[in-house]
This record gives C-alpha cells, sequence and structure tokens, in this order.
C-alpha cells in the first residue's frame, strides 16, 4: 500500500489534482468522494458507477483506507464502545450511546491526550499523535455500516484527546462530515478543555457546530490543579472567549462540569458558577464523576449533586444532570483509554 495514494487522505482539492494526473476529467473526483462517504464503500472495486477498467486502472496507483474493528463491547445499557486500529498499528476509541431517539456518536480526534486532566483516565497513556482528518471522519462510516440499518443522529468530539489541540485536522476533518457526509453542524458538538485562542478561530474556519467547554471549577486555584490548561488559558481568558464566540440565533454554550467530591461540588461553587456564566447564553451539563482504577477521586452522593443542581436552576441557568453511560465497558466520559498500543 505504501507506493499507493490513499483516497481517503486526501481533500477535495488534493482528490482533484490527483485525478486530473491520472488523465481524468474532474467530475470523477466528486463521484469518488461520494461513494467513499455517502455509499461507504471500502475499495475501489465497489464503485460499480465506474467501468471495471477504470476501476482497475485506479487499484494500480490508489486504495480506500479503511479503519480496522479490533474490539466491540456493549454495555448493559445499550452504549456500544469500538476499538479501532489504524494504519501505523495505533488504536483509538468511539462510543456510541442510544438515548430515547437520538444515537450519539463520540468520536476521538487524537492518540491519546497532553491535556493531563487528573480526573481523565484517558490522559494517563499520554500524546501518541494527532489524527488526520480522514482518521477523524472516518470513524462514522464503520460505525454506520455496523449498526444499519440504525442511522447515527449526532456527532459529539468527545472521544480521546482535545480537538482544538490539532486543529487544522479537527476542521477538515468537521468540513468532510458536514460537506460530504452531509450532516447538518446543528448536530455536531466539539468539546474542548479551553484552549481560548482557538475557540474564536473555530468560529472563523469551521462550520458552525456546537460548543462545549469542559469547565469543572470555579476557581482558577482548583482549575490549575485539575486541568493544567487552566495555567495557560485562566477562566477569565475562557470565559471571555466563550462571550466573543458568535453563537447563531437561539444556540447556546454548553459547559460540562464533573462534580468530584471535596474538590468542586460545594453551594459556594455552584454559586460562583451562576456569577462566571453571566452573560453568556449557556447550559451546564452536571456529570457526577465517573470513577475509574487508581483514581484519586470520589463521586459525590445523590443529594449533593441535586443540591449542586437546584442552586443553578435558582441561578436562572438551564442545568442537566447528565447520566453516565457505558461505566461498566469504560466508555464513560473520561474513561476512554485504548488497550492496544502501537509500535
Amino acid at each position: 500500500m505504501a507506493s499507493k495514494t490513499n483516497l481517503k487522505a486526501l481533500s477535495r482539492q488534493e482528490l482533484e489534482t490527483f485525478i486530473r494526473g491520472s488523465g481524468l476529467p474532474v467530475f470523477r473526483a466528486k463521484q469518488l468522494l461520494h461513494w467513499i462517504y455517502e455509499k461507504r464503500v471500502q475499495s475501489i472495486p465497489e464503485i460499480t458507477e465506474l467501468s471495471k477498467d477504470l476501476r482497475e486502472k485506479l487499484s494500480q496507483k490508489a486504495y480506500i483506507s479503511n479503519l480496522e474493528l479490533l474490539d466491540r463491547q456493549t454495555s448493559k445499557d445499550g452504549t456500544e464502545k469500538f476499538l479501532f486500529g489504524l494504519e501505523d498499528g495505533e488504536s483509538i476509541e468511539s462510543v456510541l450511546i442510544p438515548d430515547e431517539n437520538r444515537l450519539t456518536l463520540c468520536i476521538s480526534s487524537q492518540v491519546g491526550c497532553a491535556m493531563g486532566c487528573r480526573f481523565c483516565l484517558t490522559g494517563t497513556k499520554g500524546l501518541k499523535r494527532n489524527l488526520k482528518a480522514h482518521e477523524i471522519a472516518d470513524q462514522i462510516i464503520p460505525v454506520s455500516r455496523l449498526i444499519a440499518p440504525g442511522q447515527i443522529t449526532n456527532i459529539v468530539f468527545m472521544g480521546m484527546g482535545e480537538p482544538l489541540a490539532n486543529f487544522e485536522n479537527v476542521v477538515e476533518a468537521l468540513w468532510r462530515i458536514t460537506e460530504l457526509m452531509k450532516i447538518s453542524p446543528k448536530r455536531i458538538t466539539l468539546s474542548t478543555s479551553g484552549i481560548a485562542p482557538k475557540i474564536l478561530e473555530l468560529a472563523e474556519k469551521a462550520p458552525m457546530v456546537n460548543l462545549a467547554i469542559s469547565l469543572n471549577a470555579t476557581t482558577d486555584e482548583v482549575r490549575d490543579y485539575i486541568m493544567p490548561v487552566n495555567r495557560a488559558y485562566p477562566l477569565k481568558v475562557l470565559l471571555d472567549a466563550c462571550r466573543r464566540f458568535p453563537l447563531p440565533a437561539r444556540r447556546r454554550i454548553t459547559f460540562e462540569y464533573v462534580l468530584l467530591e471535596g474538590v468542586n461540588d460545594t453551594h459556594e461553587d455552584a454559586k460562583r458558577l451562576i456569577k462566571l456564566l453571566k452573560g453568556i447564553p449557556s447550559k451546564v451539563n452536571l456529570i457526577p464523576f465517573n470513577p475509574h482504577p487508581g483514581e484519586e477521586f470520589r463521586r459525590p452522593d445523590d443529594k449533593r449533586v441535586l443540591e449542586f443542581q437546584d442552586i443553578l436552576i435558582s441561578g436562572n441557568i438551564t442545568a442537566l444532570i447528565r447520566k453516565s453511560k457505558g461505566q461498566d465497558i469504560l466508555a464513560a466520559c473520561g474513561q476512554l483509554k485504548a488497550k492496544y498500543v502501537g509500535s
């Protein structure tokens, strides 16, 4: 495969250049994109719209890459976790979450993560590498094929990695997902730990997807401890970027708040959170901590969680308690850590 061109790795413009260089009319590029991203073929010979001779000619110099399914686990609540192998032997995880009429796929943007959030299992393996644009978008294709005739309704960039630390590839992946896979930006959410400058750049360069901020603290002291990114972009800088983010009408920024017993779950924290979010069209997702082996933090009891929610609601903040799904297969928020490690 090394001497052949991976068609999935090419942008639209690069594919058009490849097609012209192969002595073919440029409309063939559009056909290939349709078959790869909408019909989700796995190989060039499956593209029956092309003549057999043309398929053979293309197959001599190009191929269509596919993620390798290494493992598939199903939780007792219906959540499914997929372990995918990449061409270099590394691996990533994606999670499919059923919820009433929604079927949400949580995808990864990096192999591992460098952000070092203390409550997140993914960060303990460190950053192996950024995912390429086609590897990010490609997580949708095999899952869609595996669950057919079911249909993915929503995409969330909440898997392994920090999306805004892999900015160019994530932006390119978003354009592929929206333009080539025909998934509405309104059904896509990107979650960041708070790389403030890239939040505003995202609004300039990417489709207008939904924005989620992993906040998790109401003081710089606590956030510095549990989320090292805060040392570079403290709360004031982060929330200023959120205020300047050009939200479309009737859209809100989601603030994710992982509740850690005795760390960020006090009544004072809830009151400070109300003040911090003042003036930002927002909603808060409260996520009671999902414990995993060797973790220093604990989950607050239900009474504490409800009290925190009640204070936010009394301050006119929309606050939802997010049910953790897939905990029995380590597929819940902050628990992803691929089991297979490449060379």
